[in-house]
């Protein structure tokens, strides 16, 4: 059934906040819910389903009300709350949360729940899925909770340099200012929950480190909490190298996107290939994400879907 609703804006609010520059939230809001909008002046008019209607009308009047300044971010996080993409509070209180030093994070979606749930429950986990889907977030999360509970002793994070060869030679500097930029987004995964001068402690005392994935090669760590990021540009000795080092009271978590792999022609990539190996260990859990728990810019989930829709006429020709 079509139905159309008016809305009255108040004059002291701000057009802009509510509509975004460009329109751009009312643009969002209309391609997600299907509907139609129009402005006229303060007046603004839905058309639509019954049900849509009332839904965008909801998330217009949050958008109104907010006191603070309204970006895209917000807007997105409310249109999936209305859509159920996130459960209610109240509903929120059976799943898996994670405390951390600064904040509570909730997962925002059922992927990510079960994300949780599986790092809480074994001791290796895999968490494959798309760009933006809060892989290496939550992994990071669940080590410092983890350290918090004195679970572990110590959290090491790494990644390949690179890809996959680690081939850093052209670059300047000697190999510590040739790999940290490809280590950036580890550090500021822990920047979203610890504070600077406490992390710089942590790290100084060796409490927490952030390595290349080549560091990791001869030691064995106990008690530590161990994340590989962007592990689809691990080969098969790599990945073999890396989940040995594996000692007494430690945890692995394993993040990648086995449709982002950087690997030279003719490698096989060690998380595409441990799936086979590994898929029915005991103790091991493969948790997939997928493009509806991408909880980034909204254009993230649009961009996946374009590159998906590439790929899959590709393969018909």
């Amino acid at each position: 059934m079509k139905l159309t609703r008016k809305i009255r804006l108040p004059g002291n609010k701000d057009l802009i906040n509510i509509f975004g520059p460009y329109d751009s939230h009312l643009k969002l809001i209309r391609d997600q819910f299907g509907v139609r909008i129009a402005v006229n002046d303060r007046d603004l008019k839905v058309m639509g389903t019954e049900s849509d209607v009332a839904q965008v009308i909801n998330v217009l009047y949050k958008i109104i009300s907010s006191s603070k300044q309204v970006n895209t971010s917000m807007v997105a996080d409310l249109i999936n709350k209305s859509k159920g993409y996130c459960e209610p509070e109240e509903q929120k209180s059976s799943h898996s949360s994670v405390g951390t030093t600064k904040i509570e994070i909730q997962p925002k979606t059922e992927g990510q729940a079960r994300y949780i749930e599986a790092m809480q429950k074994h001791e290796i986990v895999f968490g494959i899925g798309p760009a933006g889907t809060g892989k290496t977030y939550l992994a990071v999360a669940q080590a410092l909770t983890v350290f918090k509970g004195n679970g572990v002793h110590k959290i090491v994070l790494c990644r390949p340099a690179v890809e996959a060869g680690e081939r850093l030679g052209f670059l300047p500097g000697d190999y510590q200012e040739k790999v940290n930029p490809y280590l950036r987004p580890l550090y500021d995964a822990l920047g979203s929950f610890i504070e600077y001068q406490q992390l710089r402690r942590l790290m100084d005392n060796g409490i927490i480190e952030v390595v290349p994935l080549a560091y990791m090669r001869g030691r064995s760590l106990n008690n530590a909490f161990i994340i590989l990021d962007e592990a689809q540009n691990t080969t098969s000795d790599q990945m073999k190298m890396f989940l040995t080092r594996m000692g007494n009271g430690s945890r692995i978590v394993i993040t990648g996107d086995i449709t982002q792999i950087d690997l030279p022609p003719g490698k096989v990539s060690g998380l595409v290939e441990v799936q086979a190996i590994l898929g029915n260990t005991k103790g091991v859990a493969f948790s997939y994400l997928t493009k509806a728990d991408i909880v980034r810019h909204p254009l993230v989930q649009d961009i996946v879907d374009a590159y998906e829709s590439r790929r899959s006429a590709h393969k018909k020709k």
